[in-house]
């Protein structure tokens, strides 16, 4: 599967905007940019949650759409939004699927 084929409709997209407000930042983007360790670690946790919100410290040259889309094509996963210095990716879980899009 490749990132194009998930697709959001803008139907689903807004129904995991809503669950992103309710969600802490699980990992913070720093001075030391897009690591292999980090992505890793971002690939696991999408795996796990589904769905997850990273913060672009101020101290990380990075622009935080470019690092939510790279990441995303990277990881087959889909940028849901970004606001301000936070972004939010999705990507289905292969074995812990927990959300229910709507159709």
């Amino acid at each position: 599967m490749t990132g194009s084929d998930i697709l959001l409709s803008g139907k689903q997209r807004s129904y995991l905007k809503g669950i992103a407000n309710n969600i802490d930042p699980l990992f913070q983007l720093g001075k030391s940019g897009l690591t292999e360790n980090f992505i890793k670690q971002i690939d696991d946790a999408l795996e796990t949650r589904e769905i997850i919100k990273v913060n672009v410290l101020k101290n990380c040259d990075l622009n935080p759409t470019e690092v939510a889309s790279y990441l995303a094509e990277e990881l087959t996963a889909e940028f849901v939004q970004s606001i301000g210095r936070k972004f939010v990716i999705y990507r289905e879980s292969k074995e812990n699927k927990k959300i229910q899009l709507p159709e």
